[in-house]
This record gives structure tokens, sequence and C-alpha cells, in this order.
């Protein structure tokens, strides 16, 4: 019999007879292993734990607690919601079924919506399945053999994807009870590992994302390992539409998005422009403290720019159609970058001036597709907080550390303790999406990770997520509830400075390129206070808060009383407004705790004989009597630090 040795991760091996599958190298190990296992590394390849070793083979065996096997186990699920799905409905058209962040969706082609209650069939079905123990068997088949496989099925989208993706004289089918994939795998062993799934909801796509395809049906499942991760995830999203900027917006009177005016246009109302003006008054102190020079350029600018900057290029499906202006063609700008790059060419430079600092809150505007606006964090029209230096190669390094510096000032004053950070390269193997050299790329990304290795932060390298015209730095904050979201971006740009020309006369006397950094804190101030929303469910920090203290009496006879301490608040700068609506007590308090109002102030005529107020806090509530003038130092303390940090309850 011909053996083949095979090393197991601990450094054990063993000579086995050829053909023997991973799955039986478990049970050699321990019972508990074979019971857990799900997947196979041979060698580095992730493999079926029913597959046969063929030779000798470093192996090593996953479970659910290894990391690799999550996405591997979701595809498995979205076999099982397909098997599913077929035997519910045998005329369905089959898509593609990839995992995802939280789960799986599966595409399908169907003439007849599917409903809510077609979807709990399915889950019920899943569950039923899954109950079966169905193993996922793997057969190898020829591409002509798979061809007439899903001709005769009547399976269109199958047949073009193996006419596309089958390279190879053999291709890899999948059977999950009657339902046939062609899948690469690996898969799980069978559906009785699949548990903790919860069909979600269905959504219209085109099929392979393309305009004018055909309209599938994608349903949406969430799935994990276990129940319990399961739960916690559905939780999660409970919270997150408790805490959803798009519907508390509105209902605190912050902003609107109005049909009149178009879908991705922001209505500030007064609350919500408050708070952005206490925003926007912060940044730029903070700007000028840290050496920045603000500007302003205009909304539009004509569209050979653009042409000149490569945006007319890379960049035209998200720009809006230009206008004719004169026999000149204008364009509603993108972002700022032209703007100041025309400032900084004004006149020539000295190496003196460097480095050059431009900040601008610039309002720009780019054509988003209206199926993926959202609220405040994807629109039309927003204003970023951008930010151009212009520097020498000696400076780049210290520019960038400053960048890094500034953001995490910017996470911490407003609430933010959590954060990661990824550093976006290019594709090497595309080079035609990218603007400049090889080398120019080599240069620029090893000043970035020397500045992140130097100041000791650790980052995730993300291969080909770097924009065209150089590589980035993202921060990316963590927010009350564990979400990650984009914030600042540090982009190097060796790109624009040539092809703009820009120059400066050096030390030497000779005439010199600068470079060009990109930086932006909160990306935009919609999207950032679309953030600052959800993390706090509304309830700002006393500083962020439009109304800071209201005052409520609790009859008519402290009224006289009650406008004289909203007068004195206000005297001491502080923000305080007066419920003077012939209501009662409790109801007052009630609508004060639903707009998020930090602090309420009862007062009644006891309070007016003694000079003090009875305060209430909307989330430690009944704080007791305090004299006024300790209440306004309390509260100015409170404010001038900009404490505060988002609680579970956004109370």
């Amino acid at each position: 019999m011909e053996t083949i040795r095979v090393t197991l991760a601990d450094g054990k091996s063993a000579e086995v007879p050829k053909g023997t599958t991973p799955a039986e190298m478990a049970g050699k190990v321990a019972p508990e292993l074979a019971r857990e296992a799900l997947i196979a590394r041979s060698d580095g390849e992730l493999i079926d734990l029913n597959r046969p070793l063929e030779r000798d083979t470093t192996l090593q065996l996953l479970t659910a607690r290894d990391e690799e096997t999550l996405p591997i186990f979701r595809h498995s699920a979205a076999h099982l919601m397909a098997a599913a799905v077929m035997e519910l409905f045998p005329d369905v058209q089959l898509g593609v079924g990839p995992p995802i962040d939280s789960g799986f969706f599966y595409e399908f082609k169907r003439e007849e919506p599917f409903t809510p209650a077609d979807l709990e069939r399915i889950e019920a079905k899943m569950h039923e399945l899954s109950k079966a123990d169905l193993p996922n068997v793997r057969r190898l088949v020829t591409k002509e053999e798979a061809l007439k496989l899903y001709k005769e099925a009547g399976q269109p989208f199958k047949v073009e994807l193996v006419e596309e993706k089958a390279n190879e004289p053999q291709v890899s089918l999948y059977s999950t009870g009657k339902f046939v994939d062609f899948c690469r795998g690996p898969h799980v062993p069978s559906t009785r590992f699949i548990r903790a799934f919860k069909v979600m909801n269905v959504a219209g796509a085109y099929w392979k994302g393309q305009e004018g395809n055909p309209q599938m049906q994608r349903i949406y499942a969430a799935c994990f390992p276990t129940q319990e991760q399961l739960d916690e995830y559905l939780h999660l999203l409970e919270e997150a539409k408790r805490r959803d900027h798009r519907k508390l917006g509105p209902e605190l009177n912050l902003f609107t998005i109005e049909d009149d005016a178009g879908p991705g246009l922001i209505f500030w109302h007064p609350k919500g422009g408050l708070v952005r003006k206490l925003m926007e008054d912060w940044l730029r102190d903070e700007l000028l403290a840290r050496g920045y020079d603000l500007v302003f350029t205009p909304h539009v600018m004509r569209l050979h720019l653009w042409e000149t900057s490569g945006h007319a290029n890379f960049y035209r499906e998200n720009m809006f159609t230009p206008m004719e202006v004169e026999d000149a063609a204008y364009q509603l700008k993108p972002m700022n970058c032209p703007g100041h790059i025309l400032i900084y060419k004004s006149r020539l430079r000295s190496y003196r001036e460097l480095p050059m600092r431009l900040a601008e809150l610039g309002t720009v505007y780019r054509y988003e597709r209206s199926g993926v606006l959202h609220g405040l964090l994807r629109v039309r029209g927003f204003t970023q907080d951008d930010a151009h230096i212009f520097c020498t190669h000696d400076q780049i390094e210290g520019e960038v550390e400053a960048c890094i510096d500034f953001a995490l000032a910017t996470l911490k004053t407003f609430g933010f303790e959590k954060f990661k950070i990824e550093l976006s390269a290019r594709d090497p193997a595309h080079p035609e999406n990218y603007a400049g050299t090889a080398e120019d790329w080599e240069r620029a990304e090893g000043a970035l990770v020397s500045t992140l290795d130097r100041l000791k932060m650790p980052f995730t390298r993300m291969e080909g997520e770097a924009v065209f015209y150089g590589p980035k730095i993202d921060v990316k904050l963590i927010d009350a509830i564990g979400r990650p979201w984009q914030l600042t971006t540090v982009q190097f740009d060796f790109n624009l400075p040539g092809r703009f020309g820009l120059e400066y006369v050096g030390e030497d006397g000779a005439r010199h390129q600068p470079l060009m950094v990109h930086r932006a804190l909160w990306g935009s101030v919609e999207r950032f206070f679309g953030i600052l929303i959800e993390h706090y469910a509304g309830a700002f920090p006393l500083w962020l808060a439009p109304v800071q203290a209201r005052v409520v009496p609790v009859s008519a006879k402290a009224m006289d009383y009650a406008r004289q301490v909203r007068d004195r608040l206000r005297q001491d700068g502080l923000r305080a407004d007066l419920d003077e609506r012939d209501e009662r007590l409790q109801a007052k308090i009630r609508d004060a705790q639903l707009e998020k109002i930090p602090y309420m102030l009862v007062v009644g005529p006891k309070e007016a004989q003694a000079g003090l107020v009875s305060v209430r806090h909307r989330s430690r509530g009944d704080l007791g009597p305090r004299p006024i003038e300790q209440l306004i130092g309390e509260l100015r303390e409170e404010a001038a630090a900009r404490r505060g940090s988002a609680d579970a309850s956004g109370a």
C-alpha cells in the first residue's frame, strides 16, 4: 500500500495510506477535533475535509475558532439557502452567493417578487435541511459536462459563469441535496454545522452589478458560527436602527433632505446648524493653532483644471455634467485640490514658505447614483474639511506625523477612544489604474510606512485600495456600539505637483518641485455629523448640544423666576431655553428627555424664594437643588472641558 507523510500543525507527523482524508486525520488526533473541524489547510491551500490527500503534506485542521473559516462557513450557508429556495421554488434561475461581512446573500431570477412570507418559508426550509445533515459533496467534471448540466436545467446564469471562469480541463461542482453549484470551494462537511442564521431581507440587483443586465432578487441573511454571536449581531442591528441618523435627524430638528430640492442634498435646520457652527469653530481654531492658513475657493471652475489634474479621466463618472459659459466648459468642483494648487501657484514660492498648509471647509459636488445615497453619509453636495500641504522631501514625514497627531486629537475631542489604521497601497498588477511611476509609488509608500513605524502605530496594509494619485493612510474610528467608520485620510500626492508644474526656489537657488499631502480629518462635515448623531444616539455632550439646559417651571406662578434663570444662563454664554407651555410638569420633562437636552432645571415657588434650581440630568436623573451661580460654574466647566462619551443608552 502506498503511503504519504502528513505533518500536523504541532510538528508531529505520521505515515498514512495515500488517499487518507483530513477528516480521518482529525479522528486520529482527537474525537473533539473530529466533531469540530470544518476545513483543512494542506500546504497552504484550503481544502474540504473529505478531499483525499495524494502526496506528502503539512496539514492544519481548522474549526470555527479560526478566522479563515468564517467566509467559507458563510459561503456554505449560501449554498444551504440556494438548496432551500430550489426545493420551494424549483423554477428559479440561480445567480451567485458570496459571503459578506455579516453573513451572505444569494441572487435569484424569478418573475414574482419574494414576499416576507416567502422569506419565512425559506428560513424554515433552511433549518429543516440543516437538521437533515446533508453532505456538501464535491465532484470534478469537464467543462462540457458542466455546461450540459446547466443548459438542461435551464440555468443560463450558471452557463455564463462556467463559460467565463472554467479555465481548467476539469471544474468542481458541489452538491447540497438536490442543489448543484459551480464552485471552487471548499465547504464545511455538511449542513448540520450551519444553525445560527437569520434571513433578513430581499433587494433588487443587476446581474454582475451592471445596469442593463437582467434584474435579480438578492436575498440577504445574517450568519454566524454560534447562536450567541448571531443574537449579539441582531441586537447590534436593533441598536443601530435606534441610533439611525436618518430617523433622529428630523426627529431632533437637526436636518432634512427635501424631495422638492432633490436627493442627496442636505438642509441644515437651526439646531443642526448650531451644532455645525460649534464643530467648525473648534476646527478653525485648531487649524490656526497648528499653522494652517484658511482659504476659500469657487464652487465652479473651468473644466480644463480637472483635465489637467486627471480627475476628468479617472473620476468622470462621479462628476456632474459640465456647463457651458461664454463658450467655455465649467465644472462644479468634485474636490478642492485644484483650487488650492492655483493659490500656491499664484506666485513663485521660496523654500522658506514651506511647508505651506492651506485649509478650507469647501463645499463640493459629486454625482452619486440614487441607489447608494444614504442620509448624511453618502450625498451629492457636501463640505469637506479639506487641507493641502505643500512641502519638501525632507519635510514630508514630519507633516504626515503632524496630520496623524491632529487626527487623534480630533477623535479624543469628539468622544472617540478607539480607532484602527489602514495603509492603502496600489495594486502592482494593474499599473494602468494609477498615475506616476513604480519608483514614485515605492518612495511614497515607504514614507508613510516609516512614519507609522516611528510612531509605533500598528496598521493594516490594504493592497489595491490606494487612490489613483498616491498611497494614503486612513484612520477608522470605532463608535459606541463597536462599528468602524472611515474618518481621517492622509494622502500622499506626487502626481498633481507635476501635472500643474508647481515649483519653489530652493536654498541652492534652483527650482524644485514640491510634494503635496491631501488631508481630511472628518472626511466631510455632513458625514461626520451623521456619525456623531449615531455615536451619541442624538444625545450630544454638553459642549455640542444645541440646547444645553431647559428651564421648566412647575406652574405659571414660577414663570417670572424661570425667565430670570434662563436669561442668567444666557448671559454666561450657556444655551438655555424655557418651556412656557401650559402643560403638566411630567409632560415637560418627558419632552425635554425626548429632545435629548442635557439638563432640565425645574423651578417653582420654593426655588424662587431660595434662589435655587432643581437640576435633572437626561441620563443621571435627579441631581438635587443648586444655587444658580454654582450651577452656571459647573456647566461652564463641563462645556469648556469638552467632556462626554457616548453611553450604551444614548440617553
